[in-house]
C-alpha cells in the first residue's frame, strides 16, 4: 500500500532519520513511538504528502486515499457540526448533484419519446446506483453513529461548527475521516480531547478497520487495544517491532540492555586500540601496525544507545499534616449555567485516604465539580472541609497559566518554601531539568515539560488533598508511569480526572460518575466500569435503530397501502392510454413545479407591496389608485394560481 525507498529528513540540526526503507500494507495497525522531537509527527506528515523528503521517495498504490488527523487542526466554517459530515465526501456530492439535475429536466421536458429523454432516465439508474456504492443511502445513519459515538449530543449536530471548542473541533475533523473509510489512517494523538466513554468506541471502530493505520499516542492501552505493530524512531533510524507497545517495550528493554554491554565491551576494546597506537606510534618498526590500527579504529560504527532518562524520574507528594477522618462534606451540591444544569443534590462525604476517579463524558461538568469542591466557582449548596485540611489544585490549564518569561527554577521557587528551597536543583533534576536546563525561560518548553513543570509546583506545595484535573496531558507514557507510582505512594487522599485507563487503573479504589444530572458512586475496576458504560451506549444505539426502523416500516407499509388502493382502483389501460398518462403526469408534474415557484415569486412581491401600501400617500388620488390596483392584481392572481396549483396536485395524486 505504502513503499518507504530509502527515506532521508534533514533539519538544520542534522537528520531526523536517514534512509530508511520501509513497507506498510493494507491490515497493518502500526504505533509509532519514539522521544519528543524524534520525528514522529513529521514522518505522518511525510506520508500525508504534507511534507517533502530530503531524500527517498514514498510510493503509494494508485487510487488508495489517505485519512490524515494532525494536532494542529484549523477549522472555520459556519457549517454545522453534520453538514461538515454530509458534503465531506467529493464523489458522492458529485453523484448527488447529478441526480437532482437529472430529476429537474425529467420534471421539466415534455420530449418524453425523443432519445435523449430515454438517456435520462438510463443515466438516473446509473447514477442511482453508484450512489448505492458508494453506501449513500447509509451515509446519514453513518454520519449520527459516528459523532455520537465521539460524544456529540444529537442537539448540537445542526451547531455550526466555528462555536465549538478546539477538541470538539478534533473530534469533528476525526469523525469527517473516519466515515469517509480512506485506505491509510494516520492518526495523530487520536484520544487527545476525547472522553474515556469516546476512547473506548474509537478503539472498537479502529480493530474493525480494514485499511493500514499508523497512530501516534501517549495512551498505552489505546495502543496495545489497537496496534499490532510498533515503529520506533530512534537515533536517526526507524525500528520495526511485530508486537504491540507493551510487548515492544519488553523486547527493547532487553535489546537496550545488550547493547548496553556490547558498547561497553566496545569502549574497552576501543581504549586498548588507542592505548596501543600511542605505545608503538613513535616507534619507527611499528609505525605501520600503528597506522592499521588507526585506520581500524576510524571505521570501526560506535554502539550508541537511547536510555531512558524518564525512567530514573523519582517524585512523591508529601503529606502536609494528618487531617481528620472527614476530608470534606458536599451538601446539595449542584451548578447551572442558565438554563443548561449540569449537576444538582448532590450529598456526600469524602473520608481520609480516598482514592477518587471522576469520570464521565466530556461536557457533563466533571472540571465544574472540582472547581466547586476547590470554591473556586458559586453555584447551588455548600461545601466544608474537614480538621486540618489543606487542599492542593492541579487545574486542566494549569501548564498553561505558568509565566513564560520566568526562567525554570524562577518558577519553582516562587512556591518553595523554608528549607526545601535548598533542594530546588536537586528536585528539578528528578523532574528531568538539570545543568543548563533550569535557566531556559518557560516560553520555550515542550508540552510535556511545561506540564512536569507545573507538577513539580504542586510536589513544593505539600498538602493532604490533592484535586487533579486532568494532570496526565502532554506527558508521554513513562512520564504517566512515574506520576502514577507517586501517587499510589501518596498517603493522602486525592480526586482526579483523567481520560488515561492505564494511569487510573489499579490507583484509585472508587469512580465518581457524572450521570443524569447526579452523582452515582461505583466500586467497578475502571475496566468494569468502561465495560459496563460499552454495553449501555451500545444497547443505546440499537434501541434507537430500531425505534427509528420500526418508524420507516410503519410509514412505508401505509405509503404502500395507499399505493395498492389506488392501483386496485385504476382500470387497465391500453398501450396508448398508458402512453397519454404518463405525458399527462409529467405535465402535472411540470405545471405544480411552475406553480410553486410562480406563488413563491407572488407571495414576495406581495411581502414589498404590503409595505409601500402601509406608508402610501392618498393625497395623491392617481397615484394611491394605480398602486393599489397592482396590489389587488398581484393578490388576485395569487388566489388564481393557487386555485389551480391545488387542482393540478389532486389530479397528479389521482393519476
Amino acid at each position: 500500500m505504502i513503499n518507504i525507498e530509502n527515506l532521508s529528513f534533514h533539519l538544520p540540526q542534522g537528520y531526523l532519520f536517514k534512509e530508511v526503507s520501509l513497507q506498510i500494507n493494507a491490515g497493518d495497525k502500526i504505533g509509532l513511538v519514539g522521544k519528543n522531537g524524534a520525528g514522529k509527527s513529521t514522518l505522518l506528515r511525510l506520508l500525508a504528502g504534507r511534507e517533502q523528503p530530503t531524500d527517498g521517495r514514498i510510493h503509494k498504490i494508485k487510487d488508495s486515499t489517505i485519512g490524515y488527523l494532525t494536532q494542529d487542526i484549523v477549522i472555520d466554517t459556519n457549517q454545522s457540526v453534520f453538514d461538515y459530515l454530509d458534503f465531506s465526501n467529493v464523489e458522492l456530492n458529485r453523484i448527488r448533484t447529478q441526480i437532482d439535475d437529472i430529476n429537474h429536466q425529467l420534471t421539466t421536458r415534455t420530449d418524453y419519446e425523443t432519445d435523449s429523454f430515454l438517456q435520462l432516465l438510463d443515466d438516473l439508474n446509473f447514477a442511482n446506483e453508484q450512489f448505492n456504492l458508494f453506501e449513500g443511502y447509509q451515509w446519514e445513519e453513518k454520519i449520527n453513529s459516528t459523532l455520537l459515538g465521539l460524544g456529540f449530543q444529537e442537539s448540537v449536530f445542526t451547531k455550526p461548527l466555528n462555536q465549538f471548542s478546539g477538541g470538539w473541533k478534533m473530534r469533528a475533523e476525526l469523525a469527517r475521516i473516519l466515515i469517509n473509510n480512506p485506505s491509510v489512517l494516520l492518526l495523530d494523538e487520536p484520544t487527545n480531547h476525547l472522553d474515556i466513554i469516546s476512547i473506548g468506541w474509537l478503539e472498537t471502530y479502529l480493530k474493525r478497520f480494514e485499511g493500514a493505520l499508523i497512530t501516534i499516542s501517549h495512551d498505552r492501552y489505546f495502543l496495545d487495544n489497537v496496534t499490532k505493530k510498533t515503529l520506533e524512531i530512534t537515533k536517526g533510524k526507524i525500528l520495526n517491532f511485530p508486537y504491540p507497545y507493551s510487548i515492544y517495550k519488553e523486547r527493547r528493554a532487553e535489546e537496550i540492555e545488550v547493547l548496553i554491554n556490547a558498547q561497553k565491551q566496545q569502549e574497552k576494546e576501543i581504549k586498548r586500540t588507542e592505548e596501543l597506537i600511542d605505545k608503538f606510534r613513535a616507534k619507527a618498526s611499528k609505525a605501520s601496525f600503528a597506522q592499521s590500527l588507526m585506520k581500524k579504529l576510524d571505521k570501526t560504527e560506535l554502539i550508541e544507545v537511547e536510555t531512558d532518562e524518564v525512567s530514573s524520574m523519582r517524585i512523591n507528594f508529601p503529606l502536609s499534616v494528618q487531617p481528620g477522618k472527614a476530608v470534606l462534606d458536599m451538601e446539595h451540591l449542584g451548578k447551572s449555567y442558565g438554563d443548561l444544569n449540569l449537576f444538582k443534590e448532590i450529598n456526600l462525604s469524602v473520608g481520609r485516604g480516598e482514592k477518587i476517579a471522576l469520570l464521565g463524558p466530556n461536557g457533563v461538568g466533571k472540571s465544574t465539580l472540582l472547581k466547586r469542591i476547590m470554591k473556586s466557582e458559586d453555584g447551588e449548596g455548600t461545601v466544608t472541609y474537614g480538621h486540618n485540611v489543606e487542599v492542593t489544585y492541579f487545574a486542566q490549564d494549569q501548564a498553561d497559566k505558568l509565566n513564560p518569561k520566568l526562567t525554570v527554577y524562577e518558577t519553582v521557587d516562587l512556591v518553595a518554601k523554608g528549607e526545601i528551597r535548598k533542594q530546588l536543583r536537586s528536585i528539578l533534576g528528578a523532574f528531568l531539568f538539570s545543568g543548563e536546563d533550569v535557566d531556559k525561560q518557560v516560553g520555550v518548553l515542550s508540552g510535556g515539560e511545561r506540564t512536569r513543570l507545573a507538577l513539580c509546583q504542586l510536589l513544593l506545595s505539600p498538602s493532604n488533598v490533592l484535586i487533579l484535573d486532568e494532570p496526565t496531558n502532554h506527558l508521554d507514557i513513562q512520564s504517566k508511569s512515574v506520576l502514577k507510582q507517586a501517587l499510589i505512594q501518596y498517603e493522602g487522599t486525592f480526586i482526579i480526572v483523567s481520560h488515561d485507563r492505564e494511569f487510573l487503573e489499579g490507583l484509585t479504589n472508587r469512580i465518581w460518575d457524572i450521570e443524569n444530572k447526579g452523582l452515582k458512586i461505583h466500586h467497578y475496576t475502571v475496566q468494569e466500569y468502561l465495560s459496563k458504560k460499552s454495553e449501555a451506549f451500545e444497547q443505546a444505539q440499537q434501541l434507537g435503530k430500531s425505534n427509528k426502523n420500526k418508524a420507516k416500516d410503519a410509514a412505508k407499509e401505509a405509503a404502500a397501502e395507499k399505493e395498492r388502493v389506488k392501483e386496485a382502483a385504476k382500470p387497465v389501460l391500453s398501450y396508448e392510454e398508458e402512453k397519454e398518462q404518463k405525458k399527462e403526469v409529467s405535465r402535472l408534474k411540470n405545471a405544480v413545479r411552475k406553480a410553486e415557484q410562480r406563488i413563491e415569486k407572488l407571495e414576495s412581491e406581495i411581502k414589498q407591496m404590503n409595505k409601500i401600501v402601509a406608508d402610501l400617500d392618498y393625497s395623491d388620488e392617481e397615484k394611491a389608485a394605480k398602486t393599489l390596483k397592482e396590489y389587488d392584481a398581484l393578490k388576485t392572481e395569487l388566489d388564481e394560481v393557487m386555485q389551480a396549483w391545488e387542482a393540478d396536485t389532486e389530479a397528479l395524486e389521482i393519476a
